[in-house]
């Protein structure tokens, strides 16, 4: 019953396992709220309906699984959940596969709006890379203690000073700042060159295993 196309670019294999995370779950992640409040069952097969029309694949339920998702999703979204419970609901529901296709994608829109919403005060880039986690966390593609490690490292603020330990969003690159200008940039200099470069704070987050 699956189908699934591509979310993004982060993520490794789903171990499939829990988390074996020591330390606490970030603060975003804590909060709690009847978070799928707002999305019935028949917006949830809305939402999958229009990503089968857009990708020409057959629009239907799984009638395996179907009624008894429904069922428990109209039973969740009015109860009080931890926005990492709520994530991991989503989840559930894809791999129980209510529909027929895009049932990762599904649940993945509605994982990425709640996150676009509740992380609405990080930068722009830095929502976008906590949405696209956890959008991968919900297909499966990312685990979940990468997904809390993304959405810690991007909610973090961050004081620079020269000396600083710092990455690209994206771990492609690792590097120290040499700098930090009057209006708020970042001078940097990548492991193994010479070379400075320049970027806004929000494009950079701590690099906290090469500062041990």
């Amino acid at each position: 019953m699956s189908d699934e196309a591509a979310i993004g670019s982060v993520g490794t294999p789903d171990g499939g396992g829990h988390s074996r995370r020591s330390r606490s779950q970030p603060a975003p992640l804590q909060s709690r709220a009847k978070f799928l409040e707002n999305w019935n069952w028949p917006s949830v097969a809305q939402i999958n309906g229009g990503l089968c029309e857009r990708g020409r694949a057959q629009r239907g339920i799984n009638k395996e699984t179907h009624a008894a998702v429904a069922e428990e999703w109209e039973n969740r979204r009015t109860s009080e959940l931890t926005l990492l419970e709520t994530f991991r609901f989503l989840k559930s529901c894809h791999r129980r596969a209510p529909f027929l296709f895009f049932n990762g994608n599904t649940f993945a829109e509605i994982g990425r709006a709640l996150a676009n919403a509740l992380f609405s005060d990080l930068s722009f880039h830095r929502r976008k890379e906590a949405s696209s986690a956890v959008a991968h966390f919900v297909t499966g593609v990312l685990d979940e203690e990468m997904m809390i490690d993304v959405v810690d490292t991007l909610s973090a603020t961050a004081d620079w000073k020269p000396g600083d330990r710092v990455k690209t969003l994206r771990g492609s690159l690792h590097g120290k700042i040499l700098r930090v200008l009057e209006d708020g940039r970042i001078v940097w200099q990548p492991n193994g060159t010479h070379s400075e470069l320049t970027a806004l704070p929000e494009s950079l987050c701590a690099d906290e295993k090469r500062s041990k």
